[in-house]
């Protein structure tokens, strides 16, 4: 697929996707789905690829949803939502949770309503100092979509989701990490340069046990301890047996720098 609203790269084992409609602070078109889909499969296909990293092109990260790809007006015919929800945004979204390896989000600028939801989705999520959160659903008489409901509440606690959700009040990229909205907040000029680094390092690392640690959090709300335990003493069994914890292990009681096969 040749790509008109994205651009996306792969380089020794990192992938890189940035969304690009500046002119329209990078809101999701339909196109922009299908393309960004399409960069997804190509990752989930190549066992050479070790993490994602996603920004945004020009001033902004993401408004969410274009309104004029799917404008309505009082009297027209009503736009199904849910069928845009489940049919695009949806597993967007359960791919980027459940991709084997770490996904680092660098928020460029504004990240408002699904887009706001898509940056709550990924693993590491780092903001410029000018970089705002926004859920803008409220304004226009929706819900938070693209998993936001369910990742807010988890990140910042309820009363803070719920006036973040209700009042649509921006929230800077500062109070985003003081809250545990998000990993860090940098400075401007130093976003992509920290981004990228942090992209490449994971890029090295003991994949399988990244893949393994993020799906153990990522579950951990919905399982009781005796549980998580169980969990994680198979985990353990599993890696314990991976090459990667071995050159680990080597490189440490040698006092060398690993060389990890993500394997």
């Amino acid at each position: 697929m040749a790509y008109e609203t994205i651009e996306f790269s792969i380089d020794d084992g990192v992938s890189r996707l940035v969304l690009n409609r500046p002119d329209r602070l990078n809101s999701f078109t339909v196109q922009m789905h299908e393309e960004v889909r399409d960069a997804l499969n190509k990752i989930e296909a190549d066992d050479s690829i070790r993490t994602l990293l996603i920004t945004g092109a020009g001033r902004g990260f993401c408004a969410g949803q274009d309104l004029s790809d799917r404008a309505v007006a009082p009297g027209n015919d009503a736009v199904d939502l849910g069928e845009s929800v489940e049919k695009r945004y949806n597993p967007l979204i359960r791919t980027l949770t459940s991709l084997p390896m770490p996904v680092v989000c660098a928020v460029n600028g504004v990240a408002a309503g699904a887009g706001a939801s898509i940056a709550f989705a990924c693993d590491i999520v780092l903001a410029a100092k000018s970089a705002k959160f926004i859920m803008s659903f409220a304004g226009i008489g929706l819900v938070p979509d693209s998993g936001g409901s369910w990742s807010m509440p988890r990140l910042v606690g309820q009363a803070r989701a719920l006036g973040m959700a209700l009042t649509g009040e921006p929230i800077t990229a500062e109070r985003a990490a003081d809250w545990g909205l998000i990993w860090k907040c940098v400075d401007d000029d130093a976003l992509a340069q920290e981004a990228d680094a942090l992209a490449v390092k994971f890029s090295k690392a003991p994949t399988r046990g990244l893949a393994e640690t993020k799906k153990l959090i990522r579950g951990a709300f919905t399982r009781p301890l005796d549980k998580q335990l169980d969990l994680e003493r198979d985990k353990m069994r599993m890696l314990g047996n991976s090459d990667d914890y071995r050159e680990g292990v080597d490189a440490f009681m040698n006092k060398r720098k690993p060389s990890f096969a993500g394997k």
